[in-house]
């Protein structure tokens, strides 16, 4: 910054530009509460159909979000131009109180342009005749003393000006249309981050020289600023696609074999590289978007390590997808990525992928977790598991579905398969239990039916639950219980069984054979078959209270709603129990301590499904189709609750028999008493918590009566439905 520039600077103009960014800040702070709690909130409770359920409700939901965005922006935008103004001001003042004091020692200060000054002593008419000898030259040392002290305030200055306008720019380059939910309090903050990923980008271009220490402190960077979008920006682009993916190759060959400290100091740098990278992908600067293109252009490219003596290395889309096992990766950079390499997987056939990925290319470990990182679609899958829309993008056309469903025969990438498919049909990211579970799209129903009719396919996906896939299938199933239970039920059962699904009779008619069939298949496996208890419970114990609380809810008497809850309890878990039962499970003891230890494992992520998984239940069309958001998952989530405990618990049962909820499958009639027992828990709770007054005795029998109906109608159900021993 020149010295003039500085001196001379009119910083009012600037600060009532920062003044009209507050101002418009706040404005924009009640446009975004009103586009939350009035714009986004109606739509939430609208009851969409045909194309408005698909195209309204996004697009108002986004344009909320753009709003939240648009004030996150005007506020850093804000506080970066305030924090400035005050930072160039407090110079401005310092500079001119340094000239002030030179000028008392008789030196004159003046800006020479391009940056430079002087510093010069002035000349004196009295010198020439002081006696005491003064030649008028000005002692040096003084000098050199201001013109350091002027050198520091316009250094810093500069600083200020500089990197307040990088923030500003990389902020507004975020994105291409719309705004950026960058977030920062200050200019510090914006510049620290900048300065951050320009130390690691230059210390991962030399990733041999890095030693343990450097790793530490390369990895305590990261965690602190991997979801901060101009340090993900600026260290992506600091590196370049392709330097990004030799780095990472780098480091796998460097720290091969790493055990202990050593391990666990790659694993994290792993994870927190791959969080910073997903960060980054949201960007949608000019260097962004090469780097983006870049980075899917080196997919078939081979890296080898520096000094590698093979002359394969590993494919650059095993070293992209090696780190996608952490974050929420840009959907538009996953559906390039993904077209690209499905089109590759699907060409070399269901058996072809370990030829494809893996055969030659297997010298090189890119994973210090469990796997080696050579089949690019685990990691693929994994990504896609972060991103819900990413992942429905991926499976909506049926003959992608089937085909990565066909390779689970032969390869191992089926769990991560699973998460993918599980993100992509209920709306929420793998492992996320804070968002509410958004309602059921037709798209997502037509993909969880095309996922039913691959598993209902004899003797060909009957086995799909034991490669890796039977969890996920569990709580896809529990996600949809509502939409299942009104196929079981048959049409017109709305009124009984609510939804908040945009297509609750995806099921209906001649798919009812593959829901019977897929919750059959699912039930062989021990995690799958918890989830679908667990799913049922919840449904059952939510959709009572529900009834109970809410009489208008159900046009006909409450023993007759509450008899077809029971009935379709039964019909549901009796397919379970019956499916289990013909399996002749030969070690009867281990498959029971399997299903027991997946159900103790299940609960506390079961607890969120009575949390967001069955919030939003709509009111029946006749009684105008209003949301109800107190219905499961608000009151409604007290009693199905307290049904997650009792099977956590395994609560003793009452009378005679001794044995816990769901204990043991060697008694199909046990497991059948467990259904009847649990609902009347559930029903109990319900009338004692909305003190509603029906006998104990008559809703018990009710209960049981139904359950047992169902459960002997399930029966027949998977005799109509395939081939039973």
């Amino acid at each position: 910054m020149d010295l003039d520039a500085l001196r001379h600077g009119n910083f009012s103009k600037f600060g009532e530009a920062v003044t009209d960014w507050e101002q418009m800040t706040k404005k924009l702070a009640d446009l975004k509460k009103d586009a939350e709690e009035n714009l986004k909130a109606k739509a939430d409770k609208a009851r969409w159909a045909g194309v408005n359920a698909v195209v309204s409700r996004e697009f108002i939901a986004k344009t909320a979000a753009e709003f939240a965005d648009a004030h996150t922006q005007a506020d850093s935008i804000a506080k970066i131009l305030g924090d400035t103004h005050n930072e160039l001001s407090q110079f401005q003042k310092q500079l001119n109180d340094v000239i002030r004091r030179a000028a008392e020692q008789h030196l004159t200060v003046v800006d020479t342009g391009g940056g430079a000054f002087t510093v010069a002593g002035n000349a004196r008419p009295d010198w020439a005749s002081d006696p005491s000898g003064k030649t008028g030259v000005t002692d040096q040392k003084v000098v050199d003393a201001f013109c350091k002290e002027i050198q520091a305030i316009l250094a810093k200055a500069t600083q200020s000006d500089n990197t307040a306008a990088q923030a500003l720019r990389l902020i507004v380059d975020q994105t291409e249309y719309g705004f950026s939910d960058a977030s920062y309090a200050d200019r510090d903050g914006a510049a620290q981050a900048v300065a951050a990923a320009d130390k690691l980008a230059k210390m991962a271009k030399k990733p041999v020289d890095m030693s343990l220490d450097d790793i530490a402190a390369f990895n305590r960077t990261m965690a602190k600023y991997h979801d901060d979008p101009l340090f993900a920006e600026q260290f992506a682009e600091g590196l370049g696609g392709k330097g990004t993916l030799q780095f990472w190759t780098e480091m796998a060959q460097a720290h091969a074999g790493a055990k202990g400290s050593e391990r666990d100091a790659m694993k994290e740098l792993q994870k927190n590289l791959g969080l910073t990278l997903a960060t980054a992908t949201f960007s949608d600067s000019d260097g962004m978007r090469s780097w983006k293109q870049d980075l899917i252009a080196e997919r078939n490219t081979n890296f080898r390590p520096t000094g590698w003596p093979n002359p394969i290395g590993a494919l650059g889309s095993q070293v992209i997808s090696s780190l996608m096992q952490q974050g929420q990766f840009d959907t538009e950079f996953l559906d390039d990525y993904r077209g690209k390499l499905f089109k590759a997987d699907k060409a070399a056939g269901d058996s072809g992928t370990h030829d494809l990925w893996v055969k030659g290319y297997d010298a090189l470990d890119l994973d210090f977790g469990d796997d080696n990182g050579r089949d690019p679609l685990k990691g693929l899958f994994d990504g896609l598991s972060h991103n819900p829309e990413a992942a429905e993008h991926a499976f909506e056309d049926k003959s992608d579905l089937d085909h990565m469903l066909g390779t689970t025969r032969y390869t191992d990438r089926g769990e991560s398969l699973g998460r993918a498919l599980e993100s992509a049909v209920t709306g929420v990211a793998a492992g996320d239990s804070s968002t509410a579970a958004p309602p059921h799209s037709a798209a997502q129903a037509e993909i969880m039916a095309d996922i039913m009719q691959a598993v209902a396919q004899p003797g060909a996906g009957s086995d799909l639950p034991s490669k890796g896939l039977g969890e996920s299938f569990g709580n896809m199933a529990a996600s949809y219980m509502p939409e299942m239970s009104q196929a079981l039920a048959g049409s017109n059962s709305g009124s009984t069984f609510l939804t908040d699904s945009e297509a609750p009779n995806a099921f209906q008619g001649d798919r009812v054979p593959a829901v019977v069939r897929f919750l059959s298949a699912t039930s062989a496996d021990p995690a799958g078959r918890a989830g679908i208890v667990y799913g049922e419970s919840i449904y059952t114990s939510g959709l009572i209270e529900s009834h109970l609380s809410d009489p208008s809810l159900f046009d006909g008497p409450r023993e007759q709603v509450l008899g077809n809850i029971g009935r379709n309890a039964g019909v549901i878990e009796g397919i379970v129990g019956h499916s289990v039962a013909d399996g002749e499970v030969k070690d009867i003891v281990s498959g029971e301590r399997d299903y027991n230890d997946a159900l103790k494992q299940k609960g506390d992520f079961a607890k969120t499904w009575a949390a967001i998984g069955f919030t939003g239940l709509k009111v029946p069309e006749h009684l105008g189709g209003e949301l109800m958001g107190s219905v499961v998952g608000g009151f409604g989530g007290a009693v199905a609750g307290a049904a997650i405990d009792r099977l956590i618990e395994g609560q003793q049962m009452e009378g005679s028999k001794d044995a816990g909820l769901y204990a043991t499958a060697k008694d199909l009639y046990a497991m059948r008493d467990s259904v009847s027992q649990q609902t009347q828990w559930s029903t109990e709770d319900a009338l004692a918590r909305h003190h509603v007054n029906l006998p104990k005795d008559g809703t018990d029998d009710i209960i049981r009566n139904a359950v047992n109906e169902g459960w002997d109608a399930s029966s027949q159900r998977l005799s109509d439905s395939k081939e039973r021993p």
